[in-house]
């Protein structure tokens, strides 16, 4: 079996490259060649801009894919390219959505494939859903294999999830938690979330790759472990040897303080959101998450705290929390008692 993956190296598709060699898949990655070291043997790389459609046509030329799986498209005009470039090429082309699209407010925490979706707050959602709509438009005028697959909050070992960082990703977060500094958590930290390790997201995955049962289908692929928000900061801090210091605020005056923070907050890790896998578990009956996030925060420190380019500080980020805790906290201090 063929696949062609469109990047092939990020949190997600890393997991998924290295267990298409283990299973013999011919793999072939195309990307820009900035993530060499994950890459893993065995894989060829087609070194290219995606978006540069006229190179990506004359490189592939009439080489046929039984699956094209594309990590990096975010607008309706990068659909449209995809499916020009694959309409002829592949049995089967997986466009990976979010499920942060699924409705906002949610009507029900029950999340399944048939969960209206609706995102007023967050344009990566909205496009991720007019894409969505795009595709199974062109499945179903065209016959065009798309089967989209809607991942949430999935990490690996490079990169601890969490519900507020700044712009240069986590690793701040669970230092300031390491040293015992404060850190804000969104809301009463009572929301129950899903985080999902990409070892256990790959074994889904793969199994939907020539899998004919998915096409033309929208399946997400999620843990079935719930946790609260303050759960997850805990399994943090044990796995740090550091009980967290939380410091509650509002997601709704969070939205306020940060550009990107409605989508996120709002539009997303401020709901509950409890997710129904019966569909994937039916398409591919040997997947089961089996990291527990408790194991997967541990095996998150060890790798950062051995591997320096992981551990990247954000000074601006840290000097916005210090100053929003010491303002919030001094207002809460200031407010009325009542009796």
């Amino acid at each position: 079996m063929k696949a062609l993956l469109i990047g092939g190296t990020g949190t997600i598709s890393t997991e998924i490259s290295k267990r298409l060699i283990k299973l013999g898949w011919e793999l072939t990655l195309l990307n820009r060649g900035n993530t060499g070291a994950f890459v893993p043997e065995g894989a060829r790389v087609i070194k290219v801009d995606v978006n540069d459609e006229e190179a990506v046509n004359q490189l592939l030329g009439d080489e046929q894919f039984d699956v094209v799986a594309d990590f990096i498209v975010f607008t309706p005009e990068q659909a449209q390219r995809d499916i020009r470039l694959f309409r002829e090429r592949t049995a089967q082309y997986i466009f990976i959505s979010s499920a942060s699209a699924y409705q906002k407010p949610l009507s029900s925490p029950w999340i399944t494939e048939s969960t209206p979706l609706h995102n007023p707050f967050w344009g990566y959602s909205r496009n991720k859903t007019i894409i969505e709509g795009l595709l199974m438009d062109a499945y179903r005028k065209d016959g065009f294999p798309v089967t989209i697959v809607r991942p949430s909050h999935t990490y690996n070992e490079r990169s601890m999830p969490i519900g507020l960082h700044g712009q240069k990703g986590s690793f701040a977060v669970v230092e300031r938690i390491r040293t015992g500094r404060k850190v804000i958590v969104p809301g009463d930290g009572l929301t129950l979330w899903t985080v999902t390790h990409a070892r256990d997201f790959a074994v889904a995955f793969c199994g939907l790759m020539g899998n004919i049962h998915a096409i033309g289908e929208a399946i997400h692929i999620t843990s079935d472990e719930k946790l609260t928000w303050n759960q997850i900061h805990e399994c943090i801090g044990r796995a740090l040897g550091q009980a967290p210091k939380m410091v509650h605020i509002a997601s709704e005056t969070l939205a306020k303080l940060g550009p990107d923070w409605e989508g996120a907050l709002i539009g997303d890790k401020s709901n509950t959101v409890l997710f129904d896998n019966t569909k994937i578990k039916r398409l591919v009956p040997e997947y089961c998450a089996t990291t527990r996030f408790d194991q997967g925060a541990r095996e998150v420190v060890e790798y950062v705290y051995s591997h320096p380019e992981c551990q990247t500080p954000d000074p601006e980020f840290d000097a916005w929390c210090d100053a929003v805790i010491e303002q919030y906290e001094a207002m809460m201090e200031k407010l009325p008692k009542l009796g």
